[in-house]
């Protein structure tokens, strides 16, 4: 990976748990925190609420609303990525994995189906699946492109995590174009903390805090 330089100070990095973010909102008087995670790093989220409430520190969490079924949309929702493999079924078909680099094991459980695996880097047990092509690329993705893709692949079904968002959305359309079921990976239990969608809303917030300092 080779993120683009922030304009802002940071840190890269783990902090050893909860319990050294903790210290280190101790350490370095951190004011307010703003969890913009990936909807799906449950872990993460859930040390940082930890820290947050061990240290009092007001917290905010930053994240992109969930896509949400349209007309013609073909989903089948499920938990985890094991339910996505079982819900690809026994006959054989080509799927179009999208979830990312991580889980690729889970689909070694469904080896009757050919797989298109998208993702930004590398993917860890790529070979474990006797029949696939690996796709790197990075998005933002127009309709146009994946409509040619899943149509030049024959693809008849997609697994994507619902990570919602406009950079990825063009796949769900494509496939709400030509018919493909979706399998459609639930997002995880969201820490009770207050949740902001806008990026407007979340300066408001860093603003009316700012003022009680």
């Amino acid at each position: 990976m080779n993120p683009a330089p922030a304009p802002i100070p940071q840190r890269v990095g783990g902090f050893g748990g909860a319990e050294g973010l903790a210290s280190y909102l101790k350490a370095e008087r951190i004011d307010a925190v703003i969890d913009a995670t990936h909807p799906f790093a449950q872990r993460m989220s859930a040390n940082t609420l930890a820290a947050a409430d061990a240290t009092g520190t007001p917290l905010v969490i930053f994240t992109r609303p969930p896509w949400a079924r349209q007309e013609g949309d073909h989903w089948i929702e499920v938990a985890t990525m094991d339910d996505a493999a079982e819900a690809l079924g026994s006959e054989r078909k080509t799927v179009f994995l999208t979830q990312g680099r991580l889980q690729l094991a889970a689909f070694t459980k469904a080896p009757q189906h050919r797989y298109v695996v998208r993702t930004i880097d590398q993917p860890a047990g790529i070979d474990t699946l006797p029949e696939c092509t690996l796709i790197l690329a990075r998005g933002p993705f127009a309709l146009d492109d994946e409509l040619k893709l899943m149509r030049d692949e024959r693809v008849e079904a997609l697994v994507t995590k619902n990570s919602g968002g406009r950079a990825t959305y063009a796949k769900i359309e494509a496939a709400r174009t030509l018919g493909v079921n979706v399998v459609m990976v639930r997002r995880p239990k969201a820490p009770e903390a207050e949740t902001l969608y806008d990026l407007d809303a979340v300066m408001t917030w860093i603003g009316a805090h700012r003022s009680l300092l």
